[in-house]
Parts: C-alpha cells; sequence; structure tokens
C-alpha cells in the first residue's frame, strides 16, 4: 500500500508510535523516525529494517520548530523525498475538569494542536511536492463523556480541527489531511492498567478487558496495529479521495 513511498512518524513511543512505523514498513515504506528516545528510536529502526525498508532515525524534540525544520530536512535529504507524516506526539492528559483546571494548566496541553500544527507547517513543501498526505492520530475523547477530559477533549477538538484547516489550505494543492480516533489501545500501558485494577479487586485482566469491551459493538478492544493499519489506509493511495475526515477506531465504542 506505500511502496516507494516515505513515511515520517512524529511521536515513536511504545505502542502505537512503533505500531504505525513498523506497520508503515511493512506496507512497503521507507520510515523517518522521530522523538526524543534515541535508544527506543533505534530499537524501532532495527524493526523497521528487518522487514527491509529503510530507517532514518532522528531524535527531535517536537516542541522546538528549529528541530523540527531540522527532522524533515534530513528525511527529505537522507530519503529523497517525503510523502506521509503520521503525527502521534501529545501532551499527556491532566485529567482534571474544566472548572477546577488553572488556565496555565489548560494552557500547556493546548501546545499539543500547535506541535502538529508545526510538523505540518515544515513537511509542507516536501508533501506538496510528492501529492502526499497527513494522518493526525486523534482521540475518542472528541466523541464520548467520560469526565475529568476537560482540557484534554479542548485540546483534541482543537487538534481536530487544525486537521481539517489544514486539509482546506492543502487540498489545493494536492496534500490529503486527516485524522484516526481511537479509544482503548490494548497495547503494554493498558495492559498494566488492567492487571493492576484486576490484582486490586482479585480477578483476572480479561475480566477488566470484557467489562470495557462490552460498550463496544466488537467486544474487544483493538491492538496497536489495528490503529496504525487504518492510519497505513488513509496514507495510501486507496484513500486518494478521502480528506478533512477523521476516522473512529474503536472496535464500534463510538459510532460517526
Amino acid at each position: 500500500m506505500l511502496a516507494g513511498k516515505v513515511v515520517l512518524v512524529a511521536g515513536v513511543g511504545p505502542g502505537l508510535g512503533q505500531a504505525l512505523a513498523v506497520r508503515s514498513a511493512v506496507a512497503g515504506a521507507d520510515v523517518v523516525l522521530a522523538s526524543r528516545n534515541a535508544e527506543r528510536l533505534e530499537a524501532v529502526a532495527a524493526e523497521v529494517r528487518a522487514a527491509g525498508r529503510r530507517a532514518v532515525v532522528v531524535p527531535t524534540d517536537l516542541t522546538d520548530p528549529t528541530a523540527v525544520r531540522h527532522l524533515v530536512d534530513t528525511g527529505v535529504a537522507e530519503l529523497g523525498r517525503l510523502d506521509a507524516v503520521l503525527h502521534n506526539a501529545y501532551l499527556p492528559p491532566s485529567r482534571e475538569n474544566l472548572l477546577d483546571s488553572g488556565l496555565d494548566r489548560v494552557r500547556e496541553e493546548l501546545a499539543s494542536p500547535l506541535m502538529a500544527l508545526e510538523m505540518v507547517r515544515r513537511a509542507a513543501p516536501a508533501l506538496v511536492e510528492s501529492k502526499g498526505s497527513v494522518v493526525v492520530v486523534n482521540s475518542m475523547i472528541v466523541r464520548n463523556r467520560l469526565p475529568r477530559f476537560g482540557a484534554y477533549r479542548m485540546t483534541k477538538a482543537s487538534l481536530l480541527a487544525l486537521a481539517r484547516g489544514l486539509s482546506i489550505e492543502l487540498g489545493p494543492q494536492g496534500v490529503r489531511v486527516n485524522s484516526i480516533a481511537p479509544g482503548y489501545i490494548m497495547g503494554d500501558a493498558v495492559e498494566a492498567s488492567f492487571a493492576k485494577a484486576a490484582r486490586e479487586r482479585g480477578v483476572t485482566p480479561d475480566v477488566i478487558h470484557d467489562e470495557i469491551a462490552a460498550d463496544t459493538d466488537l467486544r474487544r478492544l483493538p491492538r496497536p496495529e489495528e490503529i496504525a493499519d487504518a492510519a497505513v489506509f488513509l496514507a495510501s493511495d486507496l484513500a486518494r479521495a478521502i480528506t478533512g475526515q477523521c476516522l473512529d477506531v474503536t472496535s464500534g465504542a463510538t459510532h460517526h
């Protein structure tokens, strides 16, 4: 699906970030890897290379515009082009009610969509040249009613508006911009939290999983690779007429 293309993954953390990089490689892309953790980047790069693709590691503070410019320039210089940006970088949520959050904390969290904006601004010339695409990782928090995620919900709503705005601006130049909105992802962090909750209640982790998955149509929670495959689809030419959209990848926990 991505044969001959170059994909930049911004935010290569454990779980979804790693899956975005590896699944892009499995789909045929060479991959530029960016996050602050150089050791993790090298480990993921080894997986990309094991899939037969090239990997460029660029340790990057994605909140620093100078570092982001260096990231894009290095990726293009090393691999010759840029066809897609998968933006997975975010700031952890405060888990507070809006009325209890200080304005400084809210401003902190609103830095997240600004990271995405700067990334796309720097990548735009290369994406215009390749008629490429952007996929922004959002969250089902923009759909649901979970309490105590006030500032985070504001942040993700802003990120959704950003992606739509960029689609409007870049579409006439041949660049598509879409979002994916996952919910619970059955990676290491969620599995650890389920195990902790299970110990506290004296049940198995499967019981915790099944209770939460009961609110999904498929009665199971998606794994990182399944979320990543949705992003790979949107970045590919199979989605060449899709832009300005947000695809929920939640096993049916949300409908949109």
